[in-house]
């Protein structure tokens, strides 16, 4: 693998990690179109740990003033008397079904990015989802007014993304929708919901880092992960801003086009 093949690996997952488009399915169908070398585990994990710390720094002050009133609320045994407590708990809460799915099955969820065309149908589904979700909006709610059903909702759609293709952000995000949030408030409970499994992902591959042996110059490595983290920082901030204003039909649009266009091409050829 070149080095600008690595760098081109950490900008699809900077940016389809946080864009609802799905980094799995990216990274699944990009090289088998493209003909690019598969990425090894060494890669993977630091692409994963760079859009972590992409995460991490663009909420630093929230996760802050979160993890400040989770310890005070213990400490005083008034857990959930402060709204940034409770979300804290609720961040912990939407991240259970996906973990324990997740564990159960996971090779069988593994055995599946090996498949360009399920990854295809994957971004169908994403499509879908955001579709739905614009239709559901109403925008009635603002995240302290979301109830512990409202999360345990929300977080189960993260169990979809489990599977290449199917944008976690993206479910998550159309599923807030259709419980009421705005579409800033659903992205940012998205991005914050998500974080637990953003982090054990993470976590995980870095793990990966430690017991692989990398193929690659260490240079590629650094490239990669730098590229991940700049271009996830930067693509938070451009989905937060966007969609103060702008619908998630655009995303819809992409998903549903290079599926479909994923899909006539594997079986014409």
């Amino acid at each position: 693998m070149s080095l600008l093949e690595a760098i081109i690996i950490g900008i699809i997952q900077g940016a389809t990690e946080f864009l609802p488009i799905s980094s799995d399915g990216h990274l699944v169908l990009i090289p088998a179109i493209f003909g690019l070398s598969q990425p090894d585990l060494v890669l993977i994990g630091l692409v994963h740990a760079g859009t972590l710390l992409a995460i991490i720094s663009y909420f630093a002050r929230d996760l802050w003033a979160i993890l400040k009133a989770v310890i005070n609320g213990l400490v005083q045994r008034r857990p959930f008397a402060d709204d940034n407590a409770r979300l804290g708990w609720l961040m912990v809460l939407g991240s259970v079904p996906a973990g324990i799915v997740g564990l159960a099955l996971k090779d069988w969820f593994e055995q599946q990015f090996e498949s360009p065309v399920i990854a295809a149908a994957g971004l169908l589904v994403t499509a879908a989802f955001l579709v739905v979700g614009e239709r559901l909006l109403r925008g009635v709610k603002t995240i302290p007014q979301l109830t512990w059903l409202d999360t345990l909702i929300i977080g189960s759609f993260q169990v979809l993304a489990l599977l290449p293709g199917v944008s976690r952000s993206g479910t998550t995000i159309a599923a807030g929708l259709g419980r009421g949030l705005d579409r800033p408030s659903a992205a940012r409970f998205s991005f914050l919901v998500g974080l637990p499994a953003i982090a054990g992902a993470g976590l995980l591959s870095i793990i990966d880092i430690f017991t692989e042996q990398g193929s690659l110059p260490m240079g590629h490595y650094v490239a990669a992960f730098t590229a991940a983290a700049v271009v996830g920082y930067l693509c938070i901030a451009f989905l937060l801003s966007w969609l103060k204003s702008h619908s998630l039909y655009l995303f819809a649009t992409y998903c549903a086009t290079v599926g479909t266009l994923y899909l006539l091409y594997s079986f014409l050829f």
